[in-house]
């Protein structure tokens, strides 16, 4: 047998074995650069920020909510909530690749939404985009959306407690 052949079956069992283990090798990578102090969200250029103070570490191009205008105010409303939040869950299981939590509804979100009656929902995320959405414009509930080999990036990057600001 050829060496080739030799390295291509050792690899080949390597990855069986890894998937019969349930790993994915490169869902989580290490990210050892800048923090990453803000997250900004600018809705109508469809464009996500990550930032080191005032220093751009990464921009993304994402997707939004099925009606991507005005403030989220109402559970099924498709709409991104706009506004200051933080990140306040990690999913590394989730049904999107991976996801990262956004702390909408607040405390206001929740007062302006029992004013009316209504639920303001809620489970909103950054998270990977499955297959079936990938050519797909604005497409979530409400949630920002990017390719899931963005999401790697972002989770890596983006930790509990960091200040997301979302324009319209």
């Amino acid at each position: 047998m050829s060496p080739f052949l030799n390295r291509r079956s050792t690899l080949s069992l390597l990855l069986a074995s890894v998937a019969v283990a349930g790993c994915e090798p490169s869902r989580f990578i290490q990210y050892s650069g800048p923090e990453v102090t803000r997250i900004e969200v600018h809705k109508s250029a469809r464009r996500m920020y990550l930032l080191h103070h005032d220093t751009v570490l990464q921009s993304h191009d994402i997707n939004l909510g099925f009606a991507p205008d005005g403030h989220k105010t109402t559970e099924g409303d498709g709409r991104t909530p706009e506004g200051r939040y933080f990140i306040d869950r990690r999913n590394p299981n989730s049904a999107f690749y991976l996801s990262i939590g956004i702390s909408y509804p607040n405390d206001q979100d929740r007062a302006q939404a029992r004013e009316r009656g209504v639920s303001p929902g809620g489970d909103i995320f950054i998270h990977g985009t499955p297959r079936p959405f990938r050519r797909q414009k604005d497409w979530t509930v409400g949630c920002i959306a990017v390719p899931d080999r963005e999401m790697r990036q972002i989770y890596a990057m983006v930790r509990e407690g960091t200040p997301i600001d979302i324009f319209a």
